[in-house]
């Protein structure tokens, strides 16, 4: 089976048999097929999709790539969470921790930034110390003595999902059901859980722009995971700004800690306690979606929550110190408002705008082997709706490289539309999904 061939197929429309896609995932993790033929065959998939039956197979494949983890030792329901990624959304940091506070084991496992959007992996690896490289028995190990453990994958989990990922964040092939879903639920099936809960955003910040894409994947993801026999809800959630007021890696985990030491930010923690209560409920610690969501407030206003954070810091081998002592922290060589030379309402923030600002000032990567700045990032110092006057700073930008400070303030200025008047904004949870199909959100 000719590579060349396989890629003509699918760039004309066709489907492509198993066997065809077995081959060309292990010619790939061989060697044998380049990352530029994989490359031509991501954006034949991008352009000409995928049928249900391809996607599954291709899940399926990356799935057995590798080993998938027994955690039949560790007591309890397994659940974990999955966002499909947007600006500012550190909600994993704030939910896993929680969950676990609640007695759910929570083994999760993370990705890096992807396009405008932050990864969890970078912004666990801002916290000095931590290792998000465990291997597969370490990981079993922390989750069996915590509750909870948050890591990347090894070379042993979804390995052609790991090589795909980052492939296909530096060639514009992110924005893909069929490649999206495979990714997705290769990497969460490998991990061992039991359940899966998913935030699927819709919006202009999303890579799923429209509701109705946004639900198409939701009940993509949804159906896999009930084919291969996971109990999985998902929620579309709004991603029309940024979620909270950090973008960047360390900025976003002083928010995090911020949060679970009580601090409400609204939309954030509306997103995380509604995720957090489905995955208590998933993991048979609560009857229904609200209990879920009654325990998850709770554990954070006891400091729970917290607690259990640090814990996950220090067996991970972090230095709680820095959590602890926020002002530890080395700051940016660079922090520089951007100013309103307007006045008025606040009646839109773009979050792309911001989220590859964001990767100018040094908080991401435009290739594959560059490095992130953990200190680098933006503070939004408004929102949607509020009233500002000129010479009031929008945001704070947080930067080691000088040369970049006009630009990205030009662009960060850009991304917030000022009015006379305030907007009606779109719920947070647009609706719940489950193997029967897409329902009210029902809070």
């Amino acid at each position: 089976m000719l590579p060349s061939e396989i890629i003509r197929k699918k760039r004309n429309g066709e489907s492509l048999t198993r066997d065809e896609l077995r081959s060309f995932i292990d010619g790939y993790l061989r060697g044998d097929i380049s990352d530029y033929q994989m490359s031509a065959l991501l954006m034949a998939v991008y352009f000409r999709g995928m049928t249900f039956e391809e996607t599954l197979t291709l899940t399926d494949l990356m799935l057995h790539s590798g080993s998938v983890v027994d955690l039949s030792s560790v007591p309890g329901i397994k659940v974990d969470k999955h966002s499909t990624g947007g600006v500012g959304d550190k909600v994993s940091l704030i939910l896993a921790p929680m969950v676990a506070a609640c007695g759910v084991p929570v083994p999760m496992i993370s990705g890096r930034g992807l396009g405008h959007t932050g990864g969890t992996l970078d912004k666990l690896e801002s916290i000095p110390g931590f290792r998000t490289n465990l291997s597969i028995d370490e990981y079993k190990a922390v989750i069996k003595d915590i509750g909870v453990v948050m890591m990347g994958q090894t070379k042993e989990i979804a390995p052609a999902d790991k090589k795909l990922y980052a492939l296909r964040d530096v060639t514009a092939t992110v924005e893909s059901i069929p490649l999206i879903a495979a990714s997705i639920m290769s990497k969460k099936l490998a991990e061992g859980i039991d359940a899966l809960v998913l935030d699927v955003k819709t919006g202009r910040g999303a890579f799923m722009r429209t509701y109705e894409e946004s639900a198409e994947l939701a009940k993509t993801l949804v159906t896999i995971g009930t084919m291969m026999g996971k109990h999985v809800i998902g929620f579309i959630t709004t991603m029309d700004e940024p979620l909270g007021s950090a973008i960047g890696n360390w900025l976003e985990v002083v928010e995090a800690v911020e949060c679970l030491r009580g601090e409400e930010v609204p939309q954030l923690m509306e997103v995380t306690y509604v995720l957090g209560g489905a995955m208590v409920m998933l993991g048979g610690k609560a009857p229904t979606l609200s209990e879920g969501i009654l325990r998850c407030r709770q554990a954070i206003q006891s400091g729970m929550a917290y607690e259990k954070f640090l814990e996950l810091i220090a067996r991970q081998g972090g230095d709680v110190h820095y959590i602890e002592d926020l002002e530890r922290y080395p700051i940016a060589e660079h922090t520089v408002p951007v100013i309103t030379e307007v006045e008025g309402v606040i009646q839109s923030i773009d979050p792309v705008k911001l989220g590859y600002a964001a990767v100018e000032l040094g908080a991401g990567r435009s290739r594959i082997d560059e490095t992130i700045d953990p200190k680098a990032g933006i503070i939004l110092r408004h929102h949607v709706n509020d009233r500002v006057e000129i010479g009031d700073a929008l945001a704070i930008l947080h930067t080691d490289r000088s040369d970049v400070i006009t630009a990205v303030r030009n662009q960060v200025r850009q991304a917030f539309h000022i009015g006379p008047y305030p907007v009606t904004k779109p719920p947070m949870i647009q609706a719940q999904v489950d193997k029967d199909g897409v329902h009210p959100a029902g809070l």
